[in-house]
């Protein structure tokens, strides 16, 4: 084990001792706040510091088997303690790197999955339906509930434009590498000799803030706008100016929502989606800086990048961050993408743990 990496393991477990000798103390729980940040620090140390005194314990099980060597009647017993206690130090060594890697504190959130129509005209409005078909099956699976925060239907089917909510836990680290250019390869159904186009969409996947206080919004750089909601939901929505429009000044994002007949549910639902936003553009300016000395190998997010092709004639599926290609693209469009988004989390764990290997060298 490298020194830096031992060394980072000694101070998680000289800080597990603190919170322990704190938190067993009758002040722990006076600021309950405090109690709390301290109990989930206390949560995520506690793994790591175990398996490292387990890393331990193999160290000193090898080392006593090498002091046995010398003796020619233990000679054979001490070789298999020594090789098993060898093989039990690079698997927990493995397990401590993962361990060790950073942690992305958005990835328990919720999320607004924001799909567009691009180039193809009524196809690429198409292709989005299926996509937001596609995202809707896979919370589904999961158990997940949806919402349609606004949508812009197509004349001949399909949508510009959709925005969903999809709450679970563990949502944004399943889906945060969804955001990208999706292209899709196809026969449309109003193609009349069979030729094949090609056409595109855009996804965004946002993590939904706490609350509004995560991201600061002046008031005073806010318009707000009600008018009456369209679309389905009854003769009730055309009555009342239900629906809510904020436009963010400084930036100029625009969000809206139209999906509860309370307008203020909706202004609630579309600050927070405002809030997600403002946050994924601050991120997304962050990482075209970092991208300048160290691009992520599953993308930067940057929803300009085409980062998957869907091929209908030839049944497959491909994503081009990571070449990895399903031949099975029925099923990927009812929702089943979890062997698909298992290889994008494994290809950059792989990379965080290049990255951790660097730094500790």
């Amino acid at each position: 084990m490298k020194a830096s990496i031992a060394a980072k393991l000694d101070q998680l477990a000289r800080r597990l001792e603190e919170l322990n000798g704190f938190l067993a103390t009758e002040q722990a729980t006076r600021d309950l706040a405090e109690f709390r940040r301290l109990s989930r620090e206390h949560a995520e140390i506690t793994p790591i510091v175990e398996r490292f005194n387990r890393y331990r314990a193999a160290e000193s099980d090898r080392a006593a088997a090498t002091e046995m060597l010398a003796d020619p009647e233990m000679k054979a017993f001490a070789e298999a303690e020594a090789r098993e206690a060898a093989e039990r130090m690079t698997a927990l060594e493995a397990e401590l790197q993962r361990l060790l890697l950073p942690k992305d504190p958005n990835d328990e959130r919720n999320i607004f999955l924001e799909i567009r129509a691009g180039t193809g005209g009524d196809e690429s409005a198409l292709f989005a339906g299926d996509l937001f078909r596609m995202y809707s099956r896979y919370a589904e699976r999961h158990r997940w509930p949806v919402e349609v925060i606004s949508a812009s239907p197509s004349d001949l089917g399909g949508f510009r434009e959709a925005i969903l909510r999809i709450a679970g836990q563990g949502a944004y680290s399943r889906l945060k590498f969804e955001s990208g250019g999706h292209r899709v390869q196809r026969v449309p159904a109003t193609e009349t000799q069979g030729r094949i186009h090609t056409s595109a969409a855009t996804v965004a996947v946002m993590p939904e803030p706490d609350e509004v206080g995560d991201v600061e919004l002046n008031p005073a750089d806010l318009k707000i706008d009600t008018y009456r909601a369209s679309g389905a939901g009854g003769q009730h929505v055309n009555k009342t100016d239900s629906a809510v429009r904020i436009t963010h000044l400084p930036t100029g994002i625009v969000v809206e929502c139209q999906d509860d007949r309370s307008q203020h549910k909706n202004k609630a639902r579309a600050m927070s989606l405002l809030g997600a936003r403002i946050k994924d553009q601050q991120q997304r300016e962050q990482r075209a800086k970092e991208a300048a000395t160290r691009k992520s190998l599953v993308g930067s997010g940057d929803r300009s990048d085409r980062i998957r092709t869907y091929n209908f004639p030839q049944g497959r599926v491909t994503d081009h961050r990571i070449n990895f290609t399903l031949h099975r693209i029925a099923d990927i469009m009812d929702g089943d993408l979890d062997e698909l988004l298992d290889q994008l989390a494994a290809e950059h764990q792989a990379e965080q743990l290049a990255a951790l290997a660097e730094t500790a060298a």
